[in-house]
């Protein structure tokens, strides 16, 4: 696939010279005697893909849950847009503008797109003491994010449960970018797509970033991690062992670093 290129500066020379959207710090966490992150220390710039790798328990879904606001770590901090942060929880994360696509997509199959869309997010007009539910104004807005990102979908009242999984994944990942205007998290986005769908939602993370967006991409497709990103951390037995640019590295050495037959 070749990866499109906004016009005039591209995002990643822009990211190059700026400071990082996030930077968590030296943080650790632990669930008892299980040490789940150790002085894990990653930085994403703005306008980037970050892909973060790893086998299975190297840490990488509990950084995301730091990041998000499910987890608080014992130790260690997370800069946000140049803040240090404490969120309590992910409505924390989401008003900062922290979204994350998780592997199940959290889709109502039996609600429209549009209500997907706003789930727990309603507009809502109001007549003195009374409050009632702006349907026209949702699905007016639901059809300007899903025309932005050129999402693939019949309708926005079309019912979650007819849409293909690469829709489905297309109408999680327009709900995210919808409402986030700094950083979109994705946890293997397309591990129970086919090819073409594959593509097809790749090409909508590459318009994310070209609109502006951070992504973080959690993903254990390593062809794709080098499609895709910009900037790859790679983590082990919960530790961050190694962090390179995308273009200076190939997928031998992703493998070498997780698997520890190579150190940084």
């Amino acid at each position: 696939m070749t990866r499109p290129q906004p016009s005039g500066k591209s995002s990643k020379q822009s990211a190059a010279v700026a400071e990082p959207l996030i930077s968590c710090e030296d943080v650790s966490l632990s669930f008892g005697s299980v040490r789940a992150l150790v002085d894990v220390s990653v930085t994403l710039r703005p306008g980037e893909i970050t892909a973060l790798v790893g086998d299975n328990g190297a840490g990488k879904s509990t950084l995301v849950r730091c990041i998000s606001g499910i987890h608080r770590p014992d130790s260690g901090r997370i800069v946000f847009g140049g803040a240090p942060t404490d969120f309590h929880s992910p409505e924390d994360a989401r008003t900062s503008g922290i979204e994350t696509v998780h592997q199940n997509l959290a889709l109502v199959e039996d609600l429209t797109v549009w209500q997907n869309l706003f789930l727990n997010r309603e507009l809502v007009r109001r007549f003195g003491p009374l409050a009632f539910l702006d349907r026209r104004a949702m699905r007016k807005r639901a059809t300007e994010m899903v025309s932005t990102l050129a999402v693939n979908v019949p309708a926005v009242g079309s019912r979650v449960r007819r849409l293909s999984g690469g829709q489905r994944q297309a109408v999680a990942i327009c709900r995210a970018a919808g409402f986030s205007s700094r950083l979109v998290i994705m946890d293997e986005p397309t591990a129970a797509l086919g090819v073409q769908e594959t593509a097809k939602v790749e090409e909508l993370i590459l318009k994310l970033r070209d609109d502006g967006h951070t992504v973080l991409l959690i993903s254990h497709n390593f062809a794709q991690v080098m499609r895709l990103s910009d900037q790859v951390w790679i983590m082990r037995a919960g530790r961050c062992v190694a962090g390179r640019r995308t273009a200076e590295t190939n997928g031998d050495e992703i493998v070498s670093l997780i698997t520890g037959a190579r150190s940084d």
